[in-house]
């Protein structure tokens, strides 16, 4: 797959708080927006500052990174206004989390080597894949029953998550894994590492948001509300949990490469909405005027 840069317009005005019928799920949802309007921004400027380091002969992982850093400026601008929207609703101190990751990002990115901001942020994009393969062929009864407009912010961005899911992978691969010695130590154990340490950290602050949005509604809720609150965890925790262990699981594997992973039926057809000419892009005049410069 061919890596495009496309400009989605989406609208959050009047969003309703609980915008899916499982409330789990929005909760879920909610709570990882709030991972990418700090960690993509960082991501675009360890590549930036990296990039040079890719020899002559990685002409087109220079290209990959082009397109990869396109992608992710438009997703974390994108989340920002999701994001906005969400802290209204009565969950400000979500914007205290947010700066406390983009705390964290900042000091890794001062005292951690550059093999570790690689191995981190590709156990960040590796989940990103993963969560694609899961948005679009294991969740499809929340996705069905949710706003629209969300469906389409997560379909878009985890779509494109997963075109690009190889860049990364390449990227810490070209610098840190050449030779049949780095290959073994770089290449499988500390990339296990890395997605270890991403999976604990982010996941840290994931759990942490549900918890505190969940203990912002309490006080709201009906006994017949906390009561459809249980169900709703019991619904979406377990399939979740049981979908992304499974095809996480083939991330561990000694031969794994994310371009060989299977992409989700009907994939290219949704992405080629939010292109030029479909009912979900900006069209190129907005688009020639609204761009910015593709850094955090």
């Amino acid at each position: 797959m061919d890596i495009i840069v496309r400009f989605p317009k989406f609208s959050f005005h009047d969003l309703p708080k609980v915008w899916a019928r499982n409330r789990a799920f929005v909760y879920d949802r909610n709570a990882t927006s709030f991972i990418p309007t700090p960690m993509e921004p960082w991501l675009i400027r360890i590549l930036q500052s990296a990039v040079e380091r890719l020899g002559p002969g990685d002409a087109a992982l220079k290209e990959d990174v082009k397109a990869f850093i396109g992608q992710e400026s438009q997703h974390f601008r994108q989340h920002r206004l999701f994001n906005k929207a969400i802290a209204d609703q009565g969950y400000p101190g979500l914007m205290e989390f947010e700066k406390r990751l983009a705390d964290d990002l900042v000091e890794f990115e001062k005292n951690r080597s550059l093999k570790f901001l690689l191995a981190y942020a590709d156990g960040f994009e590796s989940m990103g894949a993963v969560s694609a393969q899961l948005w679009f062929d294991e969740l499809k009864p929340f996705v069905s029953q949710a706003d629209s407009r969300i469906a389409d912010l997560w379909g878009w961005h985890l779509a494109e998550e997963f075109e690009h899911r190889s860049v990364m992978f390449d990227f810490y691969k070209a610098l840190f894994c050449r030779g049949p010695v780095n290959a073994v130590i770089n290449g499988y154990f500390y990339r296990l590492y890395g997605l270890w340490f991403a999976m604990k950290h982010l996941g840290g602050y994931t759990g942490q948001m549900i918890g505190y949005m969940a203990k912002q509604d309490r006080p709201g809720m009906s006994p017949g509300d906390k009561a459809q609150v249980k169900a709703d965890i019991a619904a979406y925790i377990p399939i979740y949990r049981k979908a992304m262990a499974r095809k996480l699981a083939r991330n561990l594997l000694p031969w794994y490469n994310p371009r060989r992973k299977k992409a989700p039926r009907g994939l290219r057809e949704y992405l080629a909405r939010f292109e030029e000419g479909g009912e979900m892009a900006r069209g190129k005049a907005a688009e020639r005027a609204g761009k910015q410069p593709l850094t955090a």
